[in-house]
């Protein structure tokens, strides 16, 4: 990989992983689009260890309380405040990938075997998510925050996470428009998706890791290591600033992308 290509891959990983538009859908588009190869599987996983690496030192603060309330809860058997009750919530609402997550990985590799349908599969998934986003943006009471979802809000944010594995949907993008239907406001159900990224990123990067020992191509660690590193510092940008500014912008311009991108897409195929 020429270092153009390696930037061109981290930044477009930096900025899609956490804004409603899917990452794994321009990870595969992008190569395409430029006529490069697709990357390979040991490159994704630093991509997306980068903004891994992002969101945990985003919210390291967030993390550390969590992780002791957590703690201490198990200890008393009783929650006691509000951040190990979002830690909590955390915890139920990746349940859901654990369950479905292998299943639908072999829709996802079953996809990839075939270009023509897996593009027109992220063109359908952009404009159908894309509209049920505007919908809940349009819907929402925006009046919660993510301190007051139950388990049963987070079972349902949850759920709709884990069919984010196929290209088009968008992690961030479901879980985010899960959030504003349970009347969350944009800048709580925004902060949920991403503290929920982190447990779904290692799930998702240690199968692929797994996958990876067992593939005996050569490694390039330059590649790798530059690709983490812009990622990172692409991904920890795009949270500040998504943060910022998103009660102010709506989620609007990230539908109207959604639909140009899978109008793209399907004026190209056909």
């Amino acid at each position: 990989m020429d270092t153009i290509q390696i930037l061109l891959l981290a930044f477009v990983q930096g900025i899609t992983e956490f804004l409603p538009i899917s990452s794994s859908g321009h990870l595969v588009l992008t190569p395409l689009l430029f006529g490069y190869e697709l990357q390979s599987l040991a490159f994704d996983v630093s991509l997306h260890l980068g903004t891994l690496a992002a969101v945990m030192l985003y919210f390291r603060r967030e993390i550390a309380r969590m992780t002791l309330a957590v703690l201490d809860s198990l200890r008393t058997r009783r929650i006691a405040n509000q951040d190990a009750r979002l830690g909590w919530m955390i915890i139920v609402a990746t349940l859901p990938v654990l369950v479905l997550g292998l299943p639908l990985k072999t829709v996802l590799d079953a996809l990839r075997e075939d270009g023509t349908l897996l593009a027109l599969t992220i063109a359908s998934t952009s404009i159908g998510f894309g509209l049920l986003l505007w919908w809940a943006d349009w819907r929402g009471r925006r009046r919660r925050d993510e301190y007051s979802l139950d388990w049963k809000d987070a079972l349902i944010v949850g759920g709709l996470q884990a069919i984010a594995i196929i290209p088009g949907i968008s992690r961030s993008g479901v879980t985010i428009t899960a959030g504003l239907l349970l009347g969350l406001t944009r800048r709580a159900a925004s902060r949920f998706s991403f503290l929920l990224a982190i447990p779904t990123i290692l799930m998702a990067g240690g199968l692929e890791t797994l996958d990876l020992l067992q593939d005996a191509a050569p490694v390039d660690w330059t590649a790798l290591l530059l690709g983490a590193q812009f990622s990172f510092l692409v991904a920890y940008l795009t949270i500040h600033f998504f943060l910022r500014f998103i009660e102010r912008i709506s989620m609007l311009p990230f539908v109207l992308y959604r639909f140009l991108l899978g109008g793209m897409i399907l004026f190209l195929v056909w």
